[in-house]
This record gives C-alpha cells, structure tokens and sequence, in this order.
C-alpha cells in the first residue's frame, strides 16, 4: 500500500488535467460533469494551453500506456494527427471493440487497407454529379412533399413543432434512400414509430454507453446479456434482420435487370461481397448522414432565430440572388428548389453556417489509439499505446485562436472585407441545452413557432437597399475605394 501511494502521487504530479484518483483514475470527474462534458472538457483545456494529460486507470503498468489520455484542442496537435502523421494514428482497438457489434468493419470503425478501400470506393461512387442527382431526388422531394406542408400545418393552427426532431426524421428518410434506395417516410403526419429507426437509435446510445464503462466492466455485462447491452443485443438484431431482407429484396431486383442507383446497389454491382460487408456499408453512412446533418441544421436555426440580424442578411442575400436569378416576381422565388448555382452565390449563409459548426460541431470529440511514441508540435510526449482525444467543440471556442469574442454567433468572421420559407421562433421557456451523446443533439429538441414570413416585404427592403446604393455619388464610392 505504502509503495502504492508512492507511485500514485508521482505519477499525480505528472498530469496536467482534472483530478485524478487512486484506481479509477479520473473517471469520477467524467461521470460527475457528464451531462455538461464538453464544456467541462473545455474548461480543462483552457486551464492547461489548450492539452492536457490525464488518466482513466491509476494501475501499475496500465497507467503509463493503455490508461493515459492526451486530450488536445492546439491546431498545430490537430494538424499533426489528422493529417501529418495520420498513419501513426489509427482509431485503435478500443473504438473498433466498441462499435463492432452496431458498425463491423465499415469505413468509421475501420484503419489501414479496410479503411482505404472503403473510401476510394465511396469516394468513386459519390461524385459530384451523383451526388447532385441523388439529392435532387431525394432531398428536394422530402422537403417540398413533406418538412413545408407540416411546417404550414403548425403555422395555421399555431402550434408549437420540435424542429429537431423534423429535421432528424427528414436527414434519417434521405439517406436511407441515398445509402439503400428504401425510403422509411419517418417524416410523415403524426410522426409514426418507425422499428428500424428506433432500433437503430437504441443501439447507438447503448454503443455510447461502452465508452463511459471499463471494457471489462462493459464486456462482463455483454457476456451475461444485462442492462444497455442486452438494449444493444436486442436492437443489433433487428437492424441485421432489416437490412438482410433489403438486401436480398435487391440482389434479386438486380438480376432481374432493374436499375438502382443507392450505395447499396452499386456496392453489390462491384463485386461479390459479403451481405455482412454490405450491412456494415449501409449502415456505416446512415450513422454518419443522418444525426451529423440533422444536429447542425438544428443548431443553425437555433442562433438564427435568436439572432435576427443574422436572420435578415440572409434574406436579403437570398432575395439578391433570386431576384437575379428568377426576376422580381416573388411567387418565382418559391416555385422550385434553389438551384446549385444560385446556392453557390450564397455566401453570407456559408458563413453562417460555418459559423454553426465552430460553435457547434456535429462531433465534439473523437478519440486515435497511438502505434508509436511521438512529439506532439506543442511538446507533449504521448506513449505508443495510449490514446489521444482531440476536442473539435473546444477547438472552435479557444481565445487564442478566435479572439475574445470566441463564444459569439458572429458569421461575418468567417468573410473577407469584400465579399416564402416560413419564419420560425424559439418557443417560449423552451430549454435548448446539449444532449451527452456521439453526436451533440439537442437534449429537449428544438421546439419552435411556425409562421408565415412575407416574402414582399422583403423584396421591398431589397428595393430600398438598391436605391440607397445607387444613390451614393460617384466621388463618394471612389474615395472609399
């Protein structure tokens, strides 16, 4: 015990981050603020220059390697593990263990030439022009037969709609079809329950619960079926059992001649693989598509809505365009989607929506299992075997790197010095906080207000913009150029 104590608190005074305890490590500190983890993350990075070691198993001979985590939100340490030595970075064998019974070896849960192969072919697969088709078809339909008829329902009878929830259901909709070509219409009247949307969701939080637990502890209660991984044994199945059946539903369609153009069907017209493999495929991109796309609309429209100055420059730059594009006649505007060139000159709601995702990020944190030692550019020596978490969520709310207005909605940081939807409002005492899971929900939805915006009258302020414009004397813009 002596020798214990001794070893403990010099290895202790070594780490920089939270407090750390006998055994355990700092896994107190995680369970304590796991409902305000990123921020608490955060917190600790700010302390520390932005890294920081700590370690989540105070036991001889584990402490060092397998228990010690490099948590970093430096630029210089991001660029180096994502890009520099990427190769010395894998996702390492505890993110494969925990996602191998959701995910398999699908293209997130896989390193080396798994990895590569999986991508190369996606890459192939989802070029621009397929892309663009298979968003025409899916994404534009979902939202004009579908998102703005409920939208117009609630706006009518005044009520209150939760638009994460829409926006889930609509993003989950679109790339099933976009991965399989099966469309759930998760996103109809009413709101159904969908099975393979609730299995699929139960399994990801129960994955989730892997990375709070030991292995051993999480591996235990795997090999007697209990609490959330009887949740995720159970939920695991239904998903295999739903997509064997579209998979063989398709196989047959395709040697029947009938031309699909889904992930799917063009991972089986490549080769012969495993209907296991084509699972894992599918299901590797409707976890990435779907809550990733969902979780950053939700918070876009969140500080839009609660910023309405932000709110009226995109208008105004959405009616610049459209009347360009479309003339002035505002019922044009609404006929049809916007088209990718007239989005391509949107660039104000770029900005915003970078600005979104640096506030917000769909992933806060992910984590790279270390092969070899090496030196981080900040000078941090982080051991082969342990692991490093980098915090994207912290990264973008750094003084050091943003200024002192880092936590500000501000997406005119994002520009250089020269360059009918409805109208939604956040529903009175309506609590938007975040939700601890893989990707950074929403913890009661986003429950807004629907109503009808005037496009006229924002035709109209665009006309005035102009005719102020035009009336500044031609010595007037030449001094100021």
């Amino acid at each position: 015990m002596a020798a214990y104590v001794v070893w403990f608190s010099r290895l202790a005074s070594r780490l920089t981050g939270p407090r750390v305890w006998p055994v355990v490590g700092s896994l107190p500190g995680l369970i304590q603020h796991s409902e305000r983890m990123h921020e608490w993350i955060a917190d600790n990075l700010r302390a520390n220059g932005g890294t920081y070691q700590t370690c989540i198993c105070a036991v001889p001979a584990l402490a060092r390697r397998q228990g010690l985590v490099t948590v970093t939100c430096d630029p210089r340490n991001l660029e180096h593990v994502l890009k520099t030595r990427f190769d010395n970075y894998p996702k390492g064998p505890t993110y494969h263990a925990v996602f191998l019974d959701l995910l398999g070896d699908g293209i997130f849960n896989s390193d080396g030439d798994t990895w590569l192969f999986q991508r190369k072919t996606a890459a192939l697969e989802f070029t621009t022009r397929t892309l663009r088709h298979a968003m025409s078809r899916w994404v534009c339909r979902s939202i004009h037969l579908r998102l703005l008829p409920m939208l117009q329902d609630a706006s009518l009878k005044s009520g209150v709609v939760d638009l994460q929830e829409l926006l889930l259901r609509l993003t989950f909709d679109n790339i099933c079809g976009l991965a399989f070509g099966k469309d759930p219409e998760t996103l109809a009247p009413g709101l159904p329950e969908n099975a393979f949307a609730v299995a699929f969701d139960r399994a990801t939080e129960a994955t989730l619960n892997r990375f709070i637990l030991p292995e051993s502890m999480w591996r235990f209660k795997k090999w007697l079926r209990i609490g959330m991984e009887a949740t995720l044994f159970r939920s695991v199945a239904h998903v295999d059992r739903y997509l064997s059946a579209v998979i063989k539903t398709r196989k047959l369609e395709i040697d029947d001649g009938q031309n699909h153009d889904d992930l799917l069907s063009r991972f089986i017209k490549k080769g012969t693989y495993s209907e296991a493999f084509l699972q894992h495929v599918a299901l590797n991109f409707i976890l990435a598509g779907r809550d990733t796309s969902s979780v950053a609309l939700s918070w876009f429209f969140w500080l839009v809505s609660t910023h309405p100055h932000v709110e009226r420059r995109i208008l105004l730059e959405l009616a610049s365009v459209l009347h360009e594009s479309r003339g002035p006649d505002t019922s044009a505007w609404l006929a049809s989607p916007l088209t990718f060139e007239e989005v391509d000159r949107l660039v104000y709601l770029k900005a915003a929506l970078s600005e979104t995702l640096r506030l917000y990020p769909s992933v806060p944190e992910d984590s790279k299992h270390v092969v070899a030692d090496d030196v981080l550019p900040d000078g941090t020596f982080v051991p082969a075997g342990s692991s490093i978490t980098y915090s994207i969520y912290s990264a973008g709310r750094m003084k050091s790197v943003w200024g002192n207005d880092c936590l500000e909605f501000r997406p005119d940081r994002w520009l250089s010095p020269d360059g009918k939807r409805h109208r939604l409002h956040v529903a009175p005492a309506h609590r938007v906080e975040q939700k601890m899971s893989l990707t950074l929900f929403m913890k009661h939805g986003l429950k807004m207000n629907v109503h009808d915006r005037d496009m006229d009258s924002i035709a109209s302020e665009l006309r005035k913009t102009r005719q102020s414009a035009a009336a500044v004397p031609a010595e007037v813009v030449a001094a100021g150029a």
